[in-house]
């Protein structure tokens, strides 16, 4: 419910036309289940690149894998962000080469302490995330890992003492830390990764991948892409 009256909010001033918007051609794109700050940026920045480009955006909240299935099978029109380099697992999925925001993966922690020096010094932890992560699943490979469908839920099994750890997206866990008024829970430096993420289209829509491109390029220019970044909490 918080998530869509941000929505509503930071659209009030971008998208004026946004009853005109709903004749629009429908876009359906697919996202991970979860109330995720870095999900309404990539959504607030990609409805105001389709309205640009005489679309518009509807988004699904699909659990795990299943958001990239849908997505790479056509069943959706694209994901709404994700990192670099995921067609090369999602073959049918096509890249649109401007990033989005910055993700930071870190490490959420209730009372474990030690020094971090990459992925290696997790190995004697039990670690939490949401299923469909990608960095974490192929970072954790041999460890002892509890994949589950939300962040709250992995923040759940924290502070049941279920998992030592949490890892996820600073600003999406800090959300959640904030709204459970969840209290020890510390995030330890430095990052984990920290890497700009993309959205990308179905191939089947590749032929308007160029014109979205170069919208988000001038969203940049135009400094539409930061005030979204800045409208948002924790970010």
């Amino acid at each position: 419910m918080r998530r869509r009256a941000v929505l509503g909010f930071a659209l009030s001033g971008l998208l004026p036309a946004w009853v005109a918007a709903q004749t629009l051609p429908v876009m359906n794109v697919s996202t991970l289940v979860g109330d995720d700050p870095a999900a309404t940026i990539s959504e607030l920045v990609l409805r105001e690149a389709y309205r640009r480009i005489g679309r518009t955006l509807v988004v699904h909240q699909l659990p795990g894998e299943r958001s990239l299935v849908y997505a790479n099978e056509g069943k959706m029109d694209g994901e709404l962000y994700r990192k670099l380099g995921l067609d090369r697992d999602y073959p049918n999925l096509v890249i649109v080469p401007v990033p989005l925001l910055t993700f930071e993966l870190v490490i959420f922690s209730r009372g474990t302490s030690f020094i971090v020096n990459g992925w290696e010094s997790l190995r004697p932890y039990t670690l939490g995330f949401v299923r469909g992560n990608k960095i974490a699943q192929e970072n954790t490979k041999g460890m002892k890992v509890e994949q589950v469908p939300t962040m709250h839920q992995a923040f759940e099994k924290l502070v049941m003492g279920r998992t030592d750890l949490v890892l996820g997206h600073r600003a999406s866990g800090m959300a959640v830390v904030r709204s459970q008024k969840l209290e020890g829970v510390t995030v330890l430096e430095p990052p984990l990764s920290s890497f700009p993420v993309y959205h990308y289209l179905n191939k089947k829509h590749a032929a308007i991948v160029p014109e979205l491109t170069r919208v988000l390029k001038q969203m940049q220019a135009d400094r539409t892409i930061e005030r979204i970044q800045k409208s948002i909490p924790g970010n």
